[in-house]
């Protein structure tokens, strides 16, 4: 029933999300704000965004190095600032960038702005956290836009970030969400190829959508 109602509401909702993001619009969680392009990632209706920030309300990050990669609108950043960590903020999208910086001044937390493509041009290698809200649909991604959505035919964006977690960079709490509505088993199987697994931290049912915190370990396998 639930996939019934979906299938039939989906199509709706997808016409009202696009035009209501047509322009830019403001998002503000804990008293922190930022601007939202059309260009960029919008946490409003994006489930994801909202259950990171509350699991992240839980946890002590005072004098903590954290990364968002992948920030997009940069409100989960803003909001571990806020927290008194010490943030570095990636993406792709130098729109993102400019407006993560523009709020990051006018919201009085300070934020290392980076332009990468996950970790190629990130020269630290040890983070305390690691935060990713990553792309999962299976589909070639056009333009940076939609590159906050789509993973690739072959889920290239997981393949990229499993071998560059595994080689590359020294880790200890890495946090990764992911919806019902994505391939999780693939996700799961191109880490365990990396000799890395998957452990479910936090579910979370919102509408009509289950959502997933999973924390990144190496295998014992």
């Amino acid at each position: 029933m639930k996939r019934l109602i979906k299938k039939i509401i989906e199509p709706i909702f997808k016409k009202l999300f696009f035009k209501y993001y047509s322009k830019s619009r403001k998002y503000t969680y804990k008293g922190i704000s930022v601007n939202i392009h059309p260009e960029v990632f919008p946490p409003h209706f994006t489930i994801s965004t909202k259950i990171l920030l509350d699991f992240l309300e839980g946890k002590d990050l005072k004098d903590k190095t954290l990364l968002e990669l992948g920030c997009g609108s940069g409100i989960i950043s803003l909001f571990c600032a806020s927290k008194r960590a010490e943030v570095t903020a990636s993406d792709i999208n130098n729109i993102a960038l400019k407006n993560l910086k523009e709020a990051s001044i006018a919201n009085g937390l300070p934020i290392e702005v980076i332009h990468s493509n996950l970790f190629d041009t990130i020269s630290k290698t040890h983070f305390d956290y690691i935060i990713i809200n990553p792309p999962y649909y299976p589909k070639t991604p056009k333009n940076i836009k939609e590159q906050a959505w789509f993973c690739g035919e072959n889920f290239e964006y997981f393949e990229r970030l499993f071998k560059q977690l595994a080689t590359e960079i020294n880790f200890e709490n890495i946090f990764m969400i992911l919806s019902e509505d994505c391939n999780v088993l693939k996700i799961k199987n191109i880490a365990l190829v990396n000799k890395l697994q998957l452990s479910c931290v936090l579910e979370k049912s919102v509408f009509l959508e289950k959502n997933f915190i999973y924390k990144i370990n190496n295998s014992p396998l």
